[in-house]
């Protein structure tokens, strides 16, 4: 069971610790078999149900209490929580205090594709043997996924994370010794894509077209030749954009619009995490450009 609620801005959990205020959830998605989850709970949060999707969670605050397997399990804050599809499973908190997490829902295959491209050849979906663990990749993968907006590239990248996570807990290796390989050309032709059409929301399926290549394939290779994933390429590509407006003496509303930004705050939190800065304070440290 996946309630339905209102589109999560991927951030406020943190504020919500130990404030005691009433139970509450907000979802985005699913967007390319990938969906984003937030809840907080007080008290008793779900009874027992099960997913067709992996469910792969990170507790924010408090102590997340669940049977899962034919056990009881917990989970405290900075702990991942990974199920696999369709186990039984509840959920409560475990003290008076409450509990938050974030949780991402995927499709299994869409791991499955990523996996192939990681591995090199088909291979069975991992079953994590911690079910409640420290894996650093699966968390990182979850923080990010919750701290930017839900568009294509960035679902492609989060699900080849993913799948490198689960693979890591179920303790095989996720990338063949061939995995640093990369066709130059068909990847520089995704660049000069992302750079042309920075101002816009670009869709795997116009990267597969100009490439050749799979997206999940196109996202493992890009990384290896350019150091990150074509939405974070695309994402600095806007700011930089955004930074010349700002120095124009453009106003910020302006800027947030014609450099491709959904809003006003998606723009904002987007530019003081790739600078540090808040457009505003920017602006005022920047000098207009004649």
């Amino acid at each position: 069971m996946r309630p339905e609620g209102t589109a999560s801005g991927g951030e406020g959990l943190e504020r919500s610790c130990g404030t005691g205020g009433p139970d509450w959830i907000r979802s985005t998605g699913p967007i390319g078999g990938v969906e984003l989850f937030q809840a907080w709970f007080a008290g008793a949060a779900y009874e027992t149900h099960r997913h067709d999707t992996y469910a792969i969670g990170l507790t924010d605050c408090g102590v997340q209490v669940f049977g899962y397997r034919g056990a009881q399990r917990s989970s405290t804050a900075g702990q991942v929580v990974a199920l696999y599809p369709d186990e039984a499973h509840d959920g409560r908190a475990g003290t008076a205090e409450g509990f938050g997490y974030r949780i991402v829902y995927v499709e299994p295959s869409c791991l499955a594709d990523a996996l192939r491209v990681l591995r090199g050849r088909p291979s069975p979906l991992p079953f994590v043997r911690e079910v409640v663990s420290a894996n650093a990749r699966l968390s990182r993968a979850i923080r990010g996924a919750f701290h930017t907006r839900l568009e294509p590239l960035a679902v492609d990248s989060l699900v080849l994370d993913l799948a490198e996570g689960l693979a890591e807990g179920a303790g095989g290796a996720a990338r063949p010794a061939s995995s640093r390989s990369a066709d130059v050309r068909a990847l520089e032709r995704a660049r000069q894509f992302l750079e042309a059409e920075k101002t816009r929301v670009v869709h795997s399926s116009e990267l597969e077209a100009a490439t050749g290549l799979t997206r999940y394939e196109l996202a493992r290779q890009f990384r290896v030749l350019f150091g990150t994933s074509p939405h974070r390429y695309l994402l600095m590509r806007r700011l930089d954009f955004a930074r010349h407006l700002i120095r124009l003496g453009r106003p910020l509303a302006d800027v947030a619009l014609e450099a491709g930004f959904a809003d006003q705050a998606h723009f904002t939190r987007a530019f003081k995490s790739g600078s540090g800065l808040t457009p505003a304070v920017y602006r005022s440290l920047s000098a207009p450009t004649a």
